[in-house]
């Protein structure tokens, strides 16, 4: 059994909270704009975005459901698309960071592969890097990606790229060199994961903060004011 945190109903719903905030914190932003490039729309943009990405991750691992929401990278991340309108074949680009955060229990998980498949010889989980090599030969990466802490792994930031070409690529020709030879202008989609959306909405929150203290601040000055005199709702 898997030891790994799922996600509470109730943090689900702090997040479903944090996506109606940033909704009206962009609106706000919309309605008061300044010109076509105000920074403040720019900003509620990437906090309302940061918020459903958000969301959206913890719906899916407490209830298995998805958003409508297509969480979009920066604006100058990829060049328009001018690959074929109908692509015949398509490649799909994955990279997904890890921290080994538990080496003890990624060993162990590497020692319980090993004594069932009953290997002879030097045994491979005796290093990390030999745990780390019995661990991906074992499971999917999908598999790993959901059950990371089970095996002693941190999540880092993660990206995928899917690229669409005419004709598949000949068998072999790029596997020395993966990622080299990506053309942007062939991307069709790209979904990114980062802690970069996790900053910036702590951001938000540190922000919401002093404005609270400042309030609170000006509602004391107002309270120990006791001169000051109540406006007459009929003086012209």
């Amino acid at each position: 059994m898997s030891d790994a945190a799922q996600s509470t109903a109730a943090e689900v719903r702090a997040a479903a909270e944090a996506v109606k905030t940033a909704l009206d914190r962009h609106l706000a932003a919309v309605e008061r704009r300044s010109g076509e490039d105000d920074p403040a729309v720019y900003e509620a943009f990437n906090q309302l975005a940061a918020a459903a990405e958000v969301y959206d991750e913890l719906l899916y691992d407490r209830y298995d459901e998805v958003t409508p929401f297509e969480i979009p990278g920066a604006e100058d991340a990829l060049p328009p698309y001018a690959g074929p309108e109908e692509p015949n074949a398509l490649s799909v680009l994955i990279r997904r960071d890890y921290a080994v955060a538990e080496p003890q229990r990624l060993l162990a998980q590497a020692h319980r592969i090993e004594a069932a498949e009953g290997e002879d010889g030097a045994p491979a989980s005796g290093t990390v890097h030999g745990a780390l090599g019995l661990l991906f030969g074992e499971f999917e990466p999908d598999e790993i990606a959901s059950r990371h802490k089970e095996f002693g792994l941190e999540e880092g930031d993660s990206t995928l790229w899917v690229t669409a070409a005419d004709e598949p690529a000949e068998p072999g020709e790029w596997l020395e060199a993966p990622f080299e030879q990506v053309d942007p202008q062939q991307v069709v989609c790209r979904f990114d994961v980062s802690a970069v959306f996790d900053d910036e909405i702590d951001d938000v929150d540190d922000d919401d903060e002093d404005t609270d203290g400042l309030e609170d601040e000006l509602d004391s000055d107002l309270d120990e004011d006791e001169d000051l005199e109540p406006l007459d709702a009929d003086r012209r």
